[in-house]
């Protein structure tokens, strides 16, 4: 379990910092906002963003490996309004390991609008969970993108047993990972407990094209509705800027496999984006462009992220 602490970079009794030394400080979300030439339907959920700072008063873990500008909650919900985008799904970002605070104090600040993917710890006790969902978190998040030995194969067992304990509370498991990198993923997540939701595409580099045989599990886990995919942060896995042409196959194969298992989410605020920073309302406007059917967008924006994060159904 230490070896699995280490790979998530899950600080365990450490303090927290904001030295920049060992973690260089990542670029800035585009500052100036603006309107889409998308119309987004009522209800619709931006399901993957972050909230970040301020680092006086949430400071980040020792363990990080970059630091983000300062990412508050009142940049967002401007960056929401502007966009047209209703409510939203703060994702815990690793820079706080299992400290969960800020995102819990922009979930308080509009409960009614904000939903949470939190970072646990293994001594996380069932009370704590249970306040953790009232607070609305919905989902457990494991970064395993770092794994130093892939020949091991996924620590399933840690995460069968991390399922067994979020079960209860319908809550999904978040996946972090290279779909490319275990070949066999849909036979290890046969019969797992929960639903998991597989961000950025199954985060596959376009390089490994549509027949890598991890995103073909991939696929094969979302037709038999075990896994969800966010169509998050193509700019992450091609290697050109807008309109991120070597993604789009990507989109219309996970459309294809079941439209019934998909969410879209901004990413913002882009933290360790080393190319062109993406602006918010290009992004937008690329998922329109990508979606036309206005009925498949109301699924994916609203129908979607309701069943998966509990939403209600606004009339």
């Amino acid at each position: 379990m230490k070896k699995w602490q280490s790979i998530q970079r899950l600080p365990k009794k450490q303090p927290l910092s904001l030295n920049n030394d060992l973690a260089p400080l990542c670029q800035a979300p585009d500052a100036q906002i603006r309107s889409p030439k998308i119309v987004f339907p009522k209800g619709a959920v931006d399901c993957h963003a972050h909230v970040c700072g301020p680092a006086d008063l949430f400071p980040y873990a020792d363990e990080r490996i970059y630091t983000p500008p300062d990412a508050r909650l009142e940049s967002y919900s401007a960056l929401l309004h502007m966009l047209g985008i209703d409510r939203a799904v703060l994702v815990q970002p690793s820079v706080y390991g299992t400290d969960n605070r800020a995102m819990l104090a922009a979930l308080n600040h509009q409960p009614e609008k904000f939903r949470g993917v939190a970072v646990i710890a293994d001594n996380t006790s069932d009370r704590e969970l249970e306040e953790l969902h009232q607070a609305g978190v919905r989902g457990v998040r494991c970064n395993i993108v770092d794994v130093a030995d892939k020949s091991a194969g996924l620590p399933i067992q840690y995460l069968t047993k991390l399922a067994k304990r979020i079960a209860p509370f319908a809550w999904h498991l978040e996946l972090l990972m290279h779909v490319n990198e275990y070949p066999k993923l849909a036979s290890v997540f046969e019969d797992f407990p929960v639903d998991l939701v597989f961000g950025h595409f199954g985060y596959t580099h376009a390089k490994h094209g549509l027949k890598d045989p991890g995103f073909q599990g991939l696929l094969d886990l979302m037709r038999e509705q075990k896994a969800w995919v966010k169509m998050t942060g193509p700019y992450r896995i091609c290697d050109g800027d807008l309109p991120y042409a070597d993604m789009r196959p990507f989109n219309d194969a996970v459309i294809e496999a079941n439209r019934a298992q998909l969410i879209w989410g901004t990413d913002w605020p882009h933290v360790m984006v080393k190319k062109q920073m993406p602006h918010d309302a290009d992004l937008c406007d690329l998922f329109g462009s990508w979606v036309s059917d206005p009925f498949l967008r109301k699924s994916i924006l609203v129908d979607n992220p309701c069943i998966l994060y509990d939403f209600p159904a606004l009339y």
